[in-house]
């Protein structure tokens, strides 16, 4: 296993760290979660970067990144609507639009069309990290609560999964309307080389009849 995917499992492995820690919540809890939450996030766009510098892009890593980032978005979602602190409905909101973009990427490459991340989901990324940073940090330090700016950078990021969800629709219909007028153009080109088969066979016949 090479660095950048080391990289991106040790990602996964700060998920039980940061459930366990969200399921007693308190002060202190609460901050080494936060810390564990912030690595985690940083560690994202470590891993890329490494993978890309050392050429270690693999089809293992393609595979665990984008489960990586979904588990723990969705983990710390779920942890904190269970105490309260994330409106439940926010929660299905953000994860219906990963599995739905999810679904429509896997509905493509298996067309061999790859839909790449763009601008929109990738500042929908950051502000899911700020967001959840300052939510799971939640109590006050030196005065100051996070909560605030926290619920703010949610609902931003919650305005930009939709747009940037809406979006994948889009690129989406767009490939998938020109498969489909493709094989509808493959088929007639079928069906006409089989026609012309046929002439071309009956011609022959009535030569050597």
């Amino acid at each position: 296993m090479n660095l950048a995917n080391k990289i991106t499992l040790g990602r996964v492995l700060f998920v039980p760290v940061i459930i366990v820690l969200l399921h007693w919540p308190n002060k202190v809890f609460c901050l080494v979660a936060t810390i564990c939450l912030a690595l985690a996030c940083i560690s994202d766009m470590l891993d890329g970067w490494v993978a890309r510098r050392e050429k270690q892009v693999t089809r293992f890593g393609k595979f665990l990144d984008p489960l990586a980032d979904k588990l723990l978005v969705c983990s710390v979602l779920v942890m904190l609507t269970r105490l309260g602190w994330i409106p439940a409905w926010v929660t299905i909101v953000i994860i219906g639009r990963e599995l739905i973009v999810t679904g429509l990427r896997a509905m493509a490459a298996d067309q061999g069309v790859v839909i790449a991340a763009d601008k929109y989901g990738k500042l929908k990324t950051i502000l899911q990290s700020i967001a959840l940073i300052l939510l799971t940090l939640h109590y006050e330090w030196f005065g100051l609560s996070p909560v605030l700016p926290g619920e703010i950078a949610l609902y931003l990021a919650l305005a930009v999964t939709i747009f940037s969800g809406a979006n994948y629709l889009k690129v989406f219909h767009t490939h998938w309307l020109e498969g489909v007028v493709a094989t509808s153009e493959a088929d007639n080109s079928g069906r006409e080389e089989g026609s012309q088969n046929e002439n071309g066979r009956g011609d022959k016949h009535e030569q050597n009849d």
